[in-house]
């Protein structure tokens, strides 16, 4: 089943209507009240507001990147109406290159399996479908507090580390349930090939960004969630399935992720975009795992990614107006600001500022320090 594209026009007035709608002066998400009183606010943008700003050797700095801003055509985009026309170019070929997605489930049917209380919310075992018959379980956190409430998807190999139950610095929903947001944990399930292993019709990660829009619908459909207030985080594969899912996923009002490899990198083994379960997948016959080599080649849309010139900065750029964090590590590098400030410049095309941040730290595993940040950061955009 195919996905529908909007005809340019309809696209342009879209555009227009979020870029009046969902920002304040500062950057505050459209329905967010101001969180505490001024003074904790302007506490709370202090913390963040260096995080806005590349290192100056990296202000304008672009690489080697091709201009979001210019169409396959070669003309230049001069207006927010152009840039309306553009976004729609490069959303429409990034989809006709992965797989179209089949219909996204705005009223998915979600079975409660079991419930327990855990400090100040609600803990719930719930089950629902990331694609159509691919069922997957996941934890849903709700705080006592009466809504609506702000929410998140928490995306990583599997629902329980994002609750507190594996692994260390890893635990957001837990995290950011104890701050007040209603939080999804879910992890990959079966739905890495749609729809199945022998022949995908989807590239994985872009499967994953399919699933990822149908628990966005979870969250948006519970009684204590503004539907307007909702971002995605993930860290290393979660860090990589958030960007994709809320890169090509206007619904998600913004998003975090934690040093996934935000673009192509073949010095760095673990920015592996290039395999199979990433974006490198052309069938049930897998290449070897590892680098790409002469005896190891490239496959799959990868391969012809890697060919055209062409890179993940262009997804970024289908952010904007909406706000990203990049919680950099290892793999995310202060040098990626020269992808990055290709969607400060679409931004600064729209008129906004502060709507790309970046934070760094020298190891790939999130810190206490790195995750308070990463917070912060939801707090500012979505927590009233």
């Amino acid at each position: 089943m195919r996905c529908c594209f909007l005809p340019v026009s309809c696209v342009v007035s879209l555009l227009v209507t979020l870029i009046l709608l969902t920002a304040s002066p500062l950057g505050g998400v459209a329905g967010a009240a101001e969180p505490g009183s001024p003074a904790d606010r302007d506490r709370l943008w202090e913390q963040l507001a260096p995080f806005f700003e590349p290192p100056p050797e990296l202000a304008d700095a672009f690489g080697d990147y091709r201009s979001p801003l210019t169409f396959c055509d070669g003309r230049k985009v001069q207006s927010a109406e152009e840039w309306a026309e553009r976004r729609e170019e490069i959303r429409q070929q990034w989809h006709e290159m992965m797989g179209p997605w089949p219909p996204v489930n705005e009223e998915p049917e979600v079975e409660q399996l079991a419930s327990e209380r855990r400090e100040n919310f609600m803990q719930h075992t719930v089950r629902f479908d990331l694609a159509p018959h691919h069922p997957t379980t996941g934890y849903l956190l709700v705080p006592e507090n009466e809504g609506p409430r702000p929410g998140v998807v928490v995306v990583f190999y599997e629902p329980e580390t994002g609750v507190g139950w594996k692994g260390e610095n890893r635990d957001f929903a837990l995290q950011l349930a104890r701050r007040g947001f209603v939080a999804l944990s879910i992890g990959i399930g079966a739905s890495l090939y749609y729809p199945d292993r022998d022949a995908a019709e989807i590239q994985p990660l872009s499967a994953l960004a399919y699933g990822a829009a149908n628990a966005f619908h979870v969250l948006a459909q519970h009684p204590r969630v503004d539907a307007e207030r909702i971002g995605i985080v993930g860290h290393s594969y979660g860090g990589k399935w958030a960007m994709f899912a809320s890169c090509l996923y206007d619904r998600f009002a913004c998003a975090a992720w934690s040093d996934g490899g935000i673009v192509f990198d073949e010095r760095r083994p673990n920015v592996n975009y290039w395999e199979p379960w990433y974006l490198g997948y052309e069938g049930p016959e897998f290449r070897r795992r590892g680098l790409p080599s002469p005896e190891n080649p490239r496959t799959g849309l990868y391969k012809r990614l890697i060919a055209e010139g062409r890179d993940l900065h262009e997804l970024h750029a289908l952010m904007a107006p909406r706000p990203f964090l990049v919680s950099g590590g290892s793999e995310d590098p202060p040098e990626r600001w020269k992808a990055l400030n290709h969607t400060v410049a679409v931004n600064r095309l729209l008129g906004y500022t502060n709507r790309v941040a970046m934070t760094n730290r020298p190891g790939h595993s999130p810190t206490p320090e790195s995750n308070e940040q990463l917070y912060q950061f939801m707090e500012w955009f979505l927590q009233p």
